[in-house]
């Protein structure tokens, strides 16, 4: 004879079913989440003792790693601007260690540039006089690997002689600044463009207005002011070694081979061939100034980092 509460019974089993279901996701869960976090407080720990260690080794900063008479390096490698690898600070401070360094018989100049900023340019050409005026003793070299270009040449122009391969590209000595114009295609999609100044030239060049030809003018005024300053530069640095040719200064590049006919390049050699067969010293020691250990494991590190918390937070990873 079956008890009156029989028929409940399934019900009842299939609640408590659910329920530790549910206890069930609920530790899986717990225990995916205690993993996630055992594994960042690992992964921080680990960057943390790795940190520690950076900071108990030297940078690199460069200078004298080998004992007696030796050629300086200074790097100048890619665009030419403030806070770059290539910036007048970092080019200049290597330059100084390098004529103050007592076993330096000669400083080349390695670029690999196609240009930048002219002021950043300015301040290493004047840097550079500066130097040679100080050190009469100690010349100065620019070599070429693949391209001395724009303001690479402005400061090449400050060496004693312009050393490249026969396939570099030289020269580019002029200026330029560029932009775009949006006012068709805004016409077509019907956007309006709202523009408050103080100051009537306020918003010259604005790429949503039209252009004045007054703005244009007076920019015009300005880029052939700093052309001349360049121009001038190079004349000075290189001096009736340059071919009386207007066409030096148009902005054109040349190679190798061809800036030799043209004045721009005094002869076809490598920086070790500079330091072996011109300077005499064929021991190179490299005074490019480089970011400390702990600053290259930030810049390496921080998308890592951001990676990992988003992991651990339950975001999607930033590429």
């Amino acid at each position: 004879m079956m008890e009156p509460n029989e028929p409940n019974k399934p019900a009842d089993t299939g609640w408590e079913r659910d329920v530790l279901n549910r206890l069930a996701f609920a530790s899986l869960n717990e225990q995916r989440r205690a993993r996630r976090w055992s594994i960042f407080f690992k992964g921080l720990m680990f960057l943390y003792l790795f940190a520690l260690l950076a900071l108990m080794l030297p940078g690199q900063q460069g200078g004298s790693v080998k004992l007696g008479r030796h050629t300086a390096l200074v790097e100048v490698k890619g665009i030419i601007a403030d806070g770059t690898e290539a910036s007048a600070d970092n080019i200049v401070t290597g330059l100084r260690k390098a004529f103050e360094d007592k076993n330096t018989a000669g400083v080349i100049l390695r670029i690999n540039s196609p240009g930048g900023s002219p002021v950043q340019s300015g301040y290493v050409y004047d840097e550079i006089k500066r130097l040679r005026a100080k050190y009469p003793a100690i010349p100065l070299y620019a070599v070429v690997s693949d391209m001395c270009a724009s303001g690479g040449y402005y400061i090449a122009a400050a060496a004693d002689s312009i050393y490249a391969n026969k396939a570099s590209v030289v020269g580019s000595i002029g200026v330029l600044m560029n932009g775009f114009g949006f006012v068709d295609a805004m016409d077509k999609l019907g956007v309006e463009r709202r523009l408050l100044t103080a100051g009537e030239h306020k918003g010259f060049l604005d790429p949503f207005s039209p252009s004045r030809p007054e703005d244009v003018a007076h920019i015009k005024t300005i880029l052939g002011d700093i052309h001349t300053q360049f121009i001038t530069a190079v004349k000075e640095g290189r001096g009736a070694r340059l071919k009386d040719d207007p066409i030096l200064f148009s902005g054109l590049v040349w190679t190798g081979e061809q800036g030799m006919e043209l004045g721009l390049v005094d002869g076809l050699a490598s920086a070790s061939e500079v330091a072996r067969d011109v300077i005499g010293a064929e021991n190179i020691v490299d005074f490019t100034p480089r970011p400390h250990y702990f600053e290259k494991l930030a810049a390496s590190l921080g998308t890592a980092m951001a990676n990992g918390m988003g992991t651990v937070l339950g975001m999607g990873q930033i590429r």
